[in-house]
């Protein structure tokens, strides 16, 4: 038989009258008004009289939770549930490995975090004196998100739209009417440049995790949050800040980022870069040595310092056997000095330096990145990377690119671990 469930007020009282009636959840069909049915929605059975039945209370408060949820499925799960919690398992819920029993845990947790983003995602916009904000939920959320709005807003008169519904405080109660579409949402007014400020003070460039943070940022709620528009200019800038907060406290007089140019092609770079002096090795007549190869690679290396003899046919023949053009890789290094002369390169002379690096892979925008040793890689993926650990491993970046840290052809010469290298320059190859 065919039930019409279009919520949990109406699923309610039609799972009491089927249980009572001792209808199987197998003989029963929850049509949720989701879309339209080929079937008109049957009669539900008359009930036996004095039928009685007692559930758990925290069947009662997962069903509410999960009759939120967008999946049709969740009537007969919930039917399920019910029909064996009555049937000779009262202990039902207990049993999480239980494949009803997943989905429902599933489902309400799913609910639970979209009303959760909903409270951190909503934006109210000035209309008249009236606050309204617009918000597209994954599930039927509005009903059990608004009451934290009327708690924490109870003397501002504001309305919520959605697709679904919306919801309307007027200062002494909450009302429900219609869903809105995103077209009729209200126009920018003069709260989002305080949204912007505030987020752009918060925003923390040396800790950026972008999967972490589209997961508990989702893009699709971008178009309705202020501060989602200044995202890309707050990446784009977080390299150079990450650069300058990191040489101040390696104790750096100055950092590169006081060098670098406002138009920041690799012309424009390499040309800026001769009057840098940051580190306190260069000068004009030993100015930086910037990186060289195709603005368009799709695959840059970085080492240390700049190096060549052996080392550096060694990792031409690397890149070759591993299916790279070496003509088609660009190359650079973490500090642009040539340090042949013996002149001292540690800590404060890379983070001195680090700004053209990371203004280098911002213009040519590779793919992947290969760090050649340790200290190339701390210098692209910051000091606290663990080269011994996770050396061959796939890294994202803040910069949108790959990282894959390797030995550097030096140690690969003299230590045999010239297999490796060529692996991992292969796995750079394949990213690619």
């Amino acid at each position: 038989m065919i039930v019409s469930a279009p919520d949990f007020a109406a699923w309610r009282p039609a799972a009491r009258t089927l249980l009572a009636a001792g209808v199987p959840p197998a003989d029963v069909i929850f049509d949720d008004g989701a879309a339209t049915g080929l079937f008109a929605a049957d009669a539900l059975p008359a009930a036996p009289a004095g039928g009685t039945f007692n559930v758990p209370r925290a069947f009662v408060e997962l069903a509410e939770s999960v009759a939120c949820h967008r999946d049709p499925r969740r009537w007969g799960c919930l039917y399920r549930a019910l029909w064996r919690l009555t049937h000779g398992e009262p202990h039902l819920l207990d049993l999480a490995t239980d494949d009803d029993v997943g989905w429902l845990l599933h489902a309400e947790k799913s609910v639970r975090r979209d009303v959760h983003k909903m409270h951190a995602f909503v934006r109210f916009r000035d209309v008249g004196g009236h606050f309204v904000a617009w918000h597209r939920p994954d599930h039927r959320i509005l009903r059990r998100a608004a009451p934290f709005f009327a708690r924490r807003f109870p003397e501002m008169l504001w309305t919520i739209l959605t697709p679904d519904e919306s919801a309307l405080w007027d200062g002494d109660g909450l009302q429900f009417g219609p869903g809105v579409p995103a077209k009729d949402a209200p126009p920018p007014d003069q709260l989002e440049d305080m949204w912007k400020t505030y987020y752009r003070s918060t925003f923390n460039p040396a800790r950026i995790k972008i999967k972490a943070m589209k997961k508990e940022l989702p893009v699709r709620h971008w178009a309705t949050l202020p501060e989602a528009a200044i995202i890309p200019d707050l990446l784009a800038e977080a390299p150079a800040r990450v650069a300058a907060m990191v040489a101040h406290q390696e104790g750096c007089a100055r950092s590169a980022a006081d060098f670098l140019p406002a138009t920041r092609d690799l012309d424009g770079l390499r040309a800026a870069a001769r009057g840098c002096n940051a580190c306190g090795l260069c000068s004009p007549d030993s100015p930086p040595m910037f990186g060289e190869g195709p603005a368009s690679a799709r695959v840059v290396v970085v080492s240390d310092r700049p190096f060549g003899g052996e080392a550096a046919a060694l990792l031409d023949q690397a890149l070759d056997e591993a299916g790279l053009d070496p003509a088609a890789v660009y190359r650079t290094h973490a500090v642009k000095r040539n340090a042949g002369d013996g002149a001292r390169v540690g800590p404060r002379e890379t983070a001195a330096c680090r700004p053209w690096l990371l203004a280098e892979l911002a213009a040519v925008r590779p793919d992947v990145v290969v760090c050649l040793g340790p200290a190339a890689a701390r210098a692209v993926l910051g000091p606290l990377f663990r080269f011994v650990d996770r050396r061959g491993e796939v890294v994202d970046a803040v910069g949108g690119f790959k990282v894959v840290a390797t030995v550097h052809p030096v140690c690969a010469s003299r230590g045999g671990t010239r297999a490796e290298l060529v692996a991992h320059l292969a796995l750079a190859r394949r990213l690619a």
